[in-house]
């Protein structure tokens, strides 16, 4: 006898949890699920094709993990003859051959997305039920609810909330250790003879293999290397990952976690955020796993206090300044920048070390850390006054984790200073000498991060001060640079002219007119 369909529950690449609440509200009984692969959501940025062939690796075995369970599964494959491309598309051929009484979805993560949904109920001629995703710890409402009245959005009183919410590294009422925030003990550099343990890597299997031919003949002209493929693709080897990540990199990612070395892409990063921001792993559960290992012994307080302050306070806190700000957040704008991004972010060919590092292994691996990000290309990307609408898609393109809820103000806001401070008090700049003190990066770069000016001195470092002055009628009277403009201030004529010429120089060579 053929299933008849009640509702159809649509799953989408990032919802790949069994927890999901549009499948807490289905019936195997009755209902079907449905998951598709469409070029949309393939091209809408040009991903790195690690990133693409993640997804949909871990789409295919989520679907088999649900038919297993005693689901029915339409899973429509990027390749099939009648794919028409699209969310909208493919909706509307299921709803006409499966005819539900309804759809049921969880609400898209993506402004775009969310948009598309709406329309749907219209579009379909039936009722849409876009459930809330409760995956997250503090909902979109809550948010709302902190933010309201405030005059600045600062994470770490948000993070403080969501830490009496959880119960996590709490003593009572108060925080384990008797202090919130450990960050001050997580800024240290690290040296090349520490031992750095590898990260938990997979052999693709068959369904893998499958996905991995796809993405070479489809997106071949997309950025980053194909193999080694070696990513978790299902929630088995997610927590393999967390527990092998527990094991031997905890302990060392609170000292280390802003450090930065050649031909070390890893260090002591754990590399799940790519299986929780699709859903394999959840927040909670990876926070518990690490509070306990502190509890065992196992891993020192600031190292799991500042593990956990990224997934519980930072992830939480920019996914509420998305949706509280989108869609004209990103139009933002502040500093009125438009170079247009250099060549080099897509290949790693540039004479900088710590761009070719961090570039270079983005490319390679669909993955750099926060510090590589905020400090090294973000840092050279608002110094440079490159477009951040163009540093913003960059993002998003090429790294296995970002999806724009949660890229979007990481770039805008904290990397790029584009909102103006909301989500900073001041713009995250700095010269070489930052990246000198937190990686080895340049004592085989051809430029002197000892220099200010001269076409062997470090770039950042011009530009550091010629980024401050151009700018200073927007920074000149934050109070948290005013010592800064003090120093230039104090500079001789001749220093302050050299300094400009020599970032001058720099940029016109960067995007000669």
């Amino acid at each position: 006898m053929a299933h008849a369909t009640r509702t159809l529950v649509l799953v989408l690449g990032d919802q790949l949890s069994s927890n999901l609440a549009s499948l807490r509200h289905a019936d195997k009984a009755q209902d079907t699920v449905l998951m598709v692969e469409v070029a949309d959501e393939t091209t809408y940025v040009r991903h790195h094709k690690k990133k693409i062939a993640f997804i949909l690796s871990a789409m295919r075995h989520f679907a088999a993990e649900l038919a297993d369970a005693g689901w029915n599964v339409t899973y429509v494959k990027l390749d099939d003859a009648k794919n028409t491309g699209s969310f909208t598309g493919e909706l509307q051929r299921a709803v006409k051959r499966l005819k539900p009484s309804r759809v049921v979805v969880t609400e898209g993560g993506e402004w775009r997305v969310r948009q598309m949904m709406d329309a749907w109920s219209e579009q379909l001629d039936l009722p849409v039920d876009v459930l809330a995703d409760d995956r997250f710890i503090a909902s979109l409402d809550e948010f709302a609810e902190w933010a309201k009245g405030r005059k600045q959005l600062r994470m770490e009183y948000f993070y403080r909330d969501m830490r009496r919410k959880t119960g996590l590294l709490m003593d009572g009422d108060e925080p384990a250790g008797g202090q919130w925030n450990f960050d001050h003990d997580n800024r240290k550099p690290a040296s090349a003879d520490l031992f750095i343990p590898d990260v938990s890597k997979f052999k693709p299997d068959a369904t893998t293999r499958d996905v991995l031919h796809l993405v070479a003949r489809r997106f071949g002209n997309h950025i980053g290397t194909l193999e080694p493929f070696w990513f978790a693709v299902t929630r088995h080897d997610a927590l393999v990952a967390l527990d092998h990540f527990i094991k031997v990199g905890l302990a060392k990612f609170g000292d280390h976690q802003d450090a930065m070395l050649v031909g070390q892409p890893f260090l002591y990063h754990s590399l799940l955020s790519p299986y929780l921001n699709a859903g394999l792993l959840t927040p909670l559960e990876i926070c518990r796993k690490v509070e306990a290992a502190y509890v065992a012994g196992q891993a020192p307080l600031n190292a799991a206090e500042g593990f956990i302050r990224q997934i519980i306070g930072w992830r939480e806190y920019v996914r509420g300044i998305y949706w509280l700000k989108m869609p004209e957040y990103v139009e933002q704008n502040f500093l009125k920048a438009k170079r247009p991004l250099p060549d080099f972010y897509w290949t790693g060919d540039t004479d900088m070390t710590c761009l070719k590092e961090a570039i270079g292994q983005t490319v390679e691996h669909a993955h750099a850390h926060h510090i590589q990000r905020l400090m090294v290309t973000g840092n050279f990307a608002m110094l440079a006054g490159i477009d951040p609408r163009q540093v913003h898609e960059w993002y998003l393109m090429v790294y296995a984790d970002a999806y724009e809820w949660v890229e979007l103000p990481n770039t805008l806001g904290m990397s790029q200073f584009a909102d103006g401070g909301l989500l900073g008090s001041k713009p995250y700049a700095a010269s070489g000498n930052y990246i000198n003190k937190m990686s080895d990066y340049c004592g085989s770069c051809r430029y002197d991060v000892k220099k200010r000016t001269g076409d062997d001195a470090c770039p950042f470092n011009a530009l550091y001060w010629d980024f401050l002055v151009r700018n200073r009628a927007k920074l000149g009277k934050n109070p948290r640079l005013g010592q800064v403009f003090a120093t230039w201030d104090k500079m001789s004529d001749t220093a302050r002219t050299d300094v400009r010429a020599s970032a001058a120089k720099f940029l016109g060579a960067l995007s000669p007119k």
